[in-house]
């Protein structure tokens, strides 16, 4: 079993195809998306034709929750399973499809791996004023953070690799903003709640999506189009 991450797909999985042929995948191997993947997006028939070609796949996808995308327990009748040692949901009709449980700590060759999903959208106004959708559970709530702190005091505020969507916010890669946003209009609330994790946490990889670059910031892998390979087992 192999563990593959890359950032963003936004739909287009042609480029996911392409490494999969490529490196000669099985569905045993898995890709982590890192927010974004948009399977869960239409909420309509073209999603179920989307998740019907992924499950033909020869790879099993591991997706963190983005800001373009509904929640599983929002979009379907997914169903909890444990997988890796946390929790996933799955559609039974697409079982090579999985997202992430944010603040579970998953086990992948022995490494304790947590995803923390979610993010603002600075096109929210846009998608709202064209009809075009946008979910107010787009960030973590409450409930969710709370959950989060919970798992990271079971483990001692310690663990191998972090999958996140976006960043804590003194990670932010500020030279890759959109031109012209104003953004005091932008909601961090987010990534002031990363920060503070992040400076209280003893990781030793962090991975990240959501800003369409590939970059490193303190510390913090930003993928887009790359792929790299985690957790390789030992």
């Amino acid at each position: 079993m192999h563990f593959y991450i890359t950032g963003d797909t936004h739909r287009n999985f042609d480029r996911i195809e392409d490494f999969c042929y490529g490196y000669g995948t099985a569905t045993e191997d898995v890709m982590i998306i890192l927010g974004d993947a948009e399977i869960n997006y239409w909420l309509d028939l073209s999603d179920k034709e989307l998740k019907g070609r992924l499950s033909g796949m020869d790879i099993t996808f591991f997706c963190v929750h983005g800001n373009h995308e509904a929640r599983p327990w929002e979009a379907s009748d997914y169903e909890e399973k444990i997988w890796n040692e946390g929790i996933v949901y799955v559609e039974e009709q697409y079982p090579n499809i999985l997202f992430a449980k944010d603040g579970e700590i998953y086990n992948f060759h022995g490494k304790k791996v947590m995803p923390i999903g979610g993010a603002y959208s600075v096109d929210k106004y846009y998608r709202i004023r064209n009809g075009l959708p946008w979910f107010e559970s787009e960030q973590p709530d409450e409930v969710i953070k709370e959950y989060v702190e919970q798992q990271l005091d079971k483990a001692r505020w310690n663990v191998d690799i972090v999958l996140s969507h976006t960043v804590p916010i003194e990670a932010e890669p500020v030279w890759a903003f959109i031109p012209g946003l104003d953004q005091s209009a932008v909601d961090k609330s987010t990534e002031k709640w990363l920060q503070k994790i992040y400076d209280r946490l003893d990781f030793t990889e962090w991975y990240a999506g959501h800003y369409h670059v590939e970059s490193e910031e303190c510390g913090i892998r930003i993928m887009y189009e790359d792929y790299d390979e985690i957790c390789a087992e030992e």
